[in-house]
């Protein structure tokens, strides 16, 4: 959500795995054993060609009521693991999947840990840079709880810095988590990038956010976690905040 526009401006890909006897079963329940089998960078390729083909489905759809595809640009998040940021094919992997989408490379933001790009951090550099050559966006997903290094933080061309929900759900006001997410955004501002906090789930929390002039945020206050039928009927609601 963008919080100065109260709007939906884009959406974070979430992966779930619908058992025939178990239903929906959780990422936390089935990445391990993913990635233990070899799975996972399968998983991974799979996801990023399906949420950018979804997105660029509904930047199509939006465009009839708005009139140029370029007006409703709708981002879409996904999570890059470990062993999938350090792999040769990752580039063309990525430039094939816009390719084949027809999704704009600025309407992609891939999320990063800070544990990725702090644990070789020369190495690092490079293949960051490398995508943002592609033109698509990079955020640090959930930071805060790392270990980054500040004197290293301003040599990644990253895009956004999104804060850990663990900051803001419950009550923002305890255990100095306002202190935290203040500073976060004040890092973030100071860099030049922007912040999304994650796990926003009241009225307050979200009054707050703007108090600090966070620019985005997501959360159970907006809406759970939705397939893309939901998703669809939620866009064409074009909800505000």
């Amino acid at each position: 959500m963008s919080l100065s526009r109260g709007r939906i401006i884009g959406f974070e890909a979430l992966v779930r795995w619908l058992h025939p006897k178990h239903g929906i079963v959780l990422p936390e329940y089935f990445i391990s054993t993913a990635k233990e089998t070899g799975l996972m960078n399968l998983i991974e390729q799979w996801l990023l060609h399906e949420a950018c083909g979804q997105i660029r489905q509904w930047q199509e759809q939006l465009s009839s009521s708005c009139g140029d595809v370029g007006k409703c640009p709708l981002t879409i998040s996904v999570n890059l693991c470990t062993t999938r940021f350090s792999e040769e094919n990752l580039l063309p992997h990525i430039n094939k999947v816009l390719r084949d989408t027809g999704l704009p490379a600025p309407n992609l933001t891939l999320e990063i840990t800070e544990g990725v790009i702090m644990e070789n951090h020369d190495q690092a550099i490079i293949r960051v840079k490398q995508l943002k050559n592609l033109g698509i966006k990079l955020a640090i997903d959930d930071f805060g709880t790392g270990y980054s290094s500040l004197g290293r933080l301003h040599h990644f061309p990253i895009n956004q810095l999104k804060i850990d929900r663990s900051f803001v759900s419950g009550s923002i006001f305890d255990d100095g988590n306002l202190d935290i997410v203040h500073t976060i955004i004040t890092l973030a501002h100071k860099l030049g990038v922007d912040v999304t906090a994650e796990g926003v789930e009241t009225e307050e929390q979200l009054a707050l956010l703007r108090k600090l002039n966070c620019e985005y945020g997501q959360g159970y206050f907006f809406s759970h976690p939705l397939d893309s039928s939901q998703a669809t009927a939620l866009i064409m609601a074009n909800p505000r905040w």
